[in-house]
C-alpha cells in the first residue's frame, strides 16, 4: 500500500548533482551571474529539510482527517500531495524553476506525514489480532522496496543522469495514481465504522469481506467491550491524550520509541556508507552499485521481520534491533579512528554498516508504528498517531540539520552519541513496554492499566446484552424465513 512512498528522498540523492546543476543554470539564466555558493548550500538544505518539515505537517493532519474523512478517504485524498508532487517535479526543468521541486519536496513530505501514520493505523484496525504484528511491518517493508526501486531507478545507466533525473523524481506518483485507483474497492477499517460511525451492520459486512466468513460476532462483541470501556473519555484529543493519567505510559512509549528510532543514526550511518566503502577500496564509480545492495540487505530483514513479529514478539524484535544497533556505533567508532593506521578496519567498518541495518530493519524501524496501533483504543489512537508521527518527522529534521554540525565537530565520535540513544532506548523497552503479541486491544489495555494505576472498567453486562440481542435477531431471521 506504501511501496515506493517514501522513496523521494533516495530519489533527489541519486540526482543531487544534477539537480545542483539545474539550479545553478537557472539561476545564471535569470539574473546573468553565477550563484555563489553560500546561496547554493542554502537552496540545497531547503530541498533536504522540506520533505521531513512536510512530514511534520502531514503528522498533525492525522487527528482531523481520520476521524472527520476516515482511514480509507484520508489516504484517497493524500495522493493528491503525492500526484500533484510528482508532475512538478517531473516539469521542473521545463518549467525552468527550481522553486517547484522545493514546494513540490513540502507536498511529498505531507503525503508521507500522513501515509507513513495512517497506513499502519488503517492495517492494524483491519487486522486478526494473530496476524497484527505481521500486516505492521508490512508497509515499512514496502517502504524499503520503494527506496531499492529508488536507488535502482537512481543509478547513472538509468535515470541518475542530466536527462533522466526530472523523470526519476516524477515517477514518485505512480503508486499514488495506482492506490487511487484501486483503493476505493477495498472496505473501510470496520472498528471507524462501528465505533465511531456506529454503523454496526457496514462494519460487520466489511469484517466478512476483510475475514472471508459470515460469523464475525466475536469480534464485533470485542468492539464493543472496547467502547463501552471508553465511553466515558470520549474521543481523544492531543491535550487530552497528554492529561489523562490512564495513558501515561503509553504516550511516554510512542515518545521514546519513535525519538529512538529516528536519533539511534540511521541518518549518520548512511551518510559516512559512501566514505567507508572508498576507504575499504571499493571505486569510486562502484560505490553506487554498493549502495543498492546495502538497500537490498534491507528489503531481506524487513521481510524476515513481517515473518517473526509473530512468533518471537515485538519486544524481542525491538531489542534485539537496538542491541545491534548500538554495538554498531561503538565498534564502528572506534572502527573509523583507527581505519588510517589498522588497514583491515575499514572492512569492519562496512560489517558495522551492514549489522546496524539488519537492526535497524527487524526492530526500530518496521515496530513502533505496529506497538502505536497496538497500544491505544480507538478513541486515542488517531491522537497517538499524530504524536508519535510529530515526534517522527522532527526527530528526523533534527539529525538532519545537526548531523553535519556533529561530524565536523565530532568525527567519528558522533556515533557515540548515537550509541548511547540507543542503549537508553533499549533500557526502557526493556522496563516498561511489554509484549503485545496475540493480544486484544482490550487485553493489552488492561496491561498498561496497571502500570498506569488505573482501573478498566469492565462490562459483563454489554456482553450479555450483546449476546441476548444477537439470539432475538437469529429467532426473527428463522421466523421470517418459516
Amino acid at each position: 500500500m506504501k511501496g515506493g512512498k517514501q522513496d523521494s528522498s533516495e530519489g533527489t540523492q541519486g540526482a543531487r548533482g544534477y539537480m545542483q546543476d539545474f539550479y545553478n543554470r537557472t539561476y545564471l539564466e535569470r539574473t546573468g551571474v553565477p550563484m555563489d555558493r553560500a546561496f547554493q548550500t542554502l537552496l540545497w538544505s531547503l530541498t533536504v529539510s522540506m520533505f521531513p518539515l512536510g512530514g511534520l505537517f502531514g503528522s498533525l493532519l492525522v487527528w482531523p482527517m481520520v476521524n472527520n474523512c476516515g482511514r480509507k478517504g484520508t489516504l484517497l485524498i493524500n495522493n493528491l500531495f503525492s500526484i500533484a508532487a510528482a508532475i512538478l517535479m517531473g516539469t521542473s526543468e521545463l518549467a525552468k524553476t527550481f522553486e517547484v521541486i522545493i514546494l513540490s519536496r513540502v507536498l511529498m513530505g505531507i503525503f508521507a506525514g500522513l501515509a507513513s501514520n495512517v497506513v499502519p493505523m488503517f492495517l492494524g484496525e483491519m487486522s486478526p489480532k494473530n496476524l497484527r504484528g505481521a500486516v505492521g511491518v508490512v508497509p515499512q517493508l514496502f517502504i524499503t522496496i520503494g527506496i531499492l526501486a529508488a536507488q535502482i531507478l537512481g543509478l547513472h545507466s538509468i535515470l541518475g543522469n542530466a536527462q533522466g533525473w526530472p523523470v526519476l523524481l516524477g515517477l514518485t506518483g505512480i503508486p499514488s495514481l495506482m492506490q487511487l485507483l484501486t483503493l476505493p474497492f477495498f472496505p473501510e477499517s470496520p472498528r471507524y465504522l462501528l465505533l465511531q460511525k456506529g454503523t454496526e451492520e457496514q462494519a460487520r459486512r466489511a469484517l466478512q469481506r476483510l475475514r472471508g466468513w459470515q460469523d464475525v460476532d466475536e469480534e464485533i462483541q470485542e468492539m464493543y467491550q472496547e467502547d463501552s470501556s471508553e465511553k466515558e473519555e470520549g474521543q481523544f484529543s492531543v491535550l487530552s491524550l497528554f492529561t489523562f493519567r490512564g495513558l501515561r505510559w503509553q504516550l511516554i512509549s510512542i515518545i521514546v520509541m519513535m525519538a529512538g528510532q529516528q536519533l539511534s543514526g540511521v541518518n549518520g550511518v548512511f551518510y559516512y556508507a559512501d566514505r567507508i566503502f572508498e576507504s575499504a577500496g571499493v571505486h569510486s564509480s562502484s560505490i553506487q552499485y554498493v549502495t543498492v545492495s546495502i538497500g537490498a540487505i534491507n528489503v531481506v530483514m524487513t521481510l524476515l521481520a513481517v515473518f517473526i513479529v509473530e512468533s518471537l514478539g515485538r519486544r524481542i524484535l525491538l531489542l534485539a534491533g537496538f542491541v545491534l544497533c548500538s554495538a554498531s556505533c561503538a565498534v564502528l567508532t572506534l572502527a573509523l579512528n583507527l581505519q588510517s593506521t589498522v588497514s583491515w578496519m575499514s572492512y569492519l567498518s562496512i560489517v558495522c554498516v551492514i549489522a546496524y541495518i539488519i537492526g535497524h530493519a527487524i526492530g526500530p524501524s518496521p515496530i513502533p508504528a505496529v506497538m502505536i496501533t497496538e497500544m491505544f483504543l480507538q478513541s486515542s489512537r488517531p491522537a497517538a498517531f499524530m504524536v508519535g508521527g510529530s515526534v517522527h518527522w522532527l526527530s528526523n529534521f533534527t539529525v538532519g540539520l545537526l548531523f553535519l554540525y556533529m561530524e565536523a565537530g565530532l568525527g567519528p565520535y558522533s556515533f557515540l552519541i548515537f550509541c548511547a540513544i540507543c542503549v537508553t532506548t533499549l533500557l526502557y523497552i526493556f522496563f516498561i513496554v511489554p509484549e503485545t503479541k496475540n493480544k486484544t486491544f482490550m487485553e493489552i489495555n488492561r496491561i498498561m492499566a496497571k502500570r498506569n494505576k488505573v482501573e478498566v472498567q469492565e462490562d459483563k453486562e454489554l456482553k450479555d446484552s450483546y449476546a441476548l440481542s444477537r439470539q432475538e435477531e437469529k429467532k426473527c431471521l428463522s421466523s421470517s424465513e418459516m
